[in-house]
This record gives structure tokens, sequence and C-alpha cells, in this order.
């Protein structure tokens, strides 16, 4: 009877790679490591946004159409679509116009996309030095940009044959850059080595 039990709590209790680290290793090491009072306050990731920003081309459809397909292969997610919240004629933007496509990625999902952009995608990069330390805000969340989509394995020749860019953005839950950072770092993000002086 047990073993019954075990083996359906196994098959349903699946968790993220990169979940069970943080869960088993990483949060216990970050509190240690950046002499927190307890596991609660060490840095986590909350959600993953990611977007594709149309610009010149928001009125062409084909485009829309090839960004949508990139974000629902990559994320496993239908993408919504975001708009402008004021007019600027300059621009000749409208307000309500679509303007961008996103995702926003939360708990295995989350933890999946990370994964797989940290050790796979960034991996295929060429003449990739590591990723811009200076791409941190003031609550700590990180924002990585990638010229084409074209580095996800998810997506074919005919997915990749009208190139545009994308940005994902790392929310993380923590009390400075410099948490989130160390966060990043056991996750694997491969950031470029800080020159000296």
């Amino acid at each position: 009877m047990t073993g019954i039990k075990s083996a359906s709590t196994k098959s349903s209790g699946y968790q993220a790679r990169l979940k069970t680290l943080y869960i088993n290793d990483y949060a216990p090491q970050l509190t240690a490591e950046l002499k927190l009072k307890n596991i609660h306050q060490a840095p986590r990731l909350e959600k993953i946004i990611v977007n594709v920003g149309l610009g010149k081309a928001k009125d062409e459809k084909k485009l829309l159409d090839v960004a949508a397909n990139t974000l629902s292969k990559i994320t496993g997610q239908k993408p919504i679509a975001t708009t402008a919240k004021q007019s600027i004629a300059s621009f000749k933007l409208r307000e309500g116009s679509k303007i961008g496509l996103k995702v926003t990625l939360n708990g295995q999902p989350m933890y999946e996309f990370a994964d797989r952009l940290i050790n796979l995608v960034l991996a295929r990069l060429r003449d990739f030095h590591g990723v811009s330390l200076k791409s941190f805000d003031k609550q700590g969340n990180y924002s990585l940009g990638l010229t084409d989509q074209s580095v996800f394995p998810e997506l074919s020749f005919e997915d990749t044959a009208t190139p545009h860019g994308l940005q994902v953005v790392f929310v993380i839950k923590s009390i400075s850059p410099e948490h989130s950072k160390a966060l990043l770092e056991k996750m694997g993000m491969p950031f470029e080595k800080e020159k000296s002086q």
C-alpha cells in the first residue's frame, strides 16, 4: 500500500530541476554566504517576463504573428499584447495601439525557462563573453536582451526566417542588486568578467 502511495506522489509531484536546486542547495547557501538571519530573506526568483517590442513594425501583421509564435514556443504560454498608454505624434503612435507582446512566467514554467535560457540558449551565442553586470535595476531585477530568436532550440528554421529581438526580465525578490547577482550566479548565469582597474 505504501509503495502505491509513494509512486503516485512521485508521478504527480514533479518539480523543475532548478527549483529543487534552489530549495535544497541555493537558498541555504545564500542565507549563510550573505549572512542573512533566516532562509526567508534569501533572494528568490518571483517571475520572468519575456517580451518583444514591435517598434517600427507595429503595423505589420506578419511580424506580430512571428513574435507571437516565438513567445508561444519558447515559453509554452500564449502571449498577451502590450498597448501604448498614450499617444506620441512624433512616433506616429496612437493610444491603445499594439506596441509589443509579452508572457509572464511563474512557478515551474519560470524555473524551466530560466534553466533552458542559462544552460542552453546563452551557450549557443556566438562570440559570447558573458552577460552584462550593468543590467540590474535598483530593486535587484535583471534584464537581458537578445538580438534575435534563432538561439532558442525550440524554434525551427522557418520560425526564425523573420528575425526579431526579445527581452527577458528576471523579477527577483531581494534587498539589493548584489543579492540578486549572487542568486543568478548560483543558477549558473554567465556574467562577464569584471575588468580590473
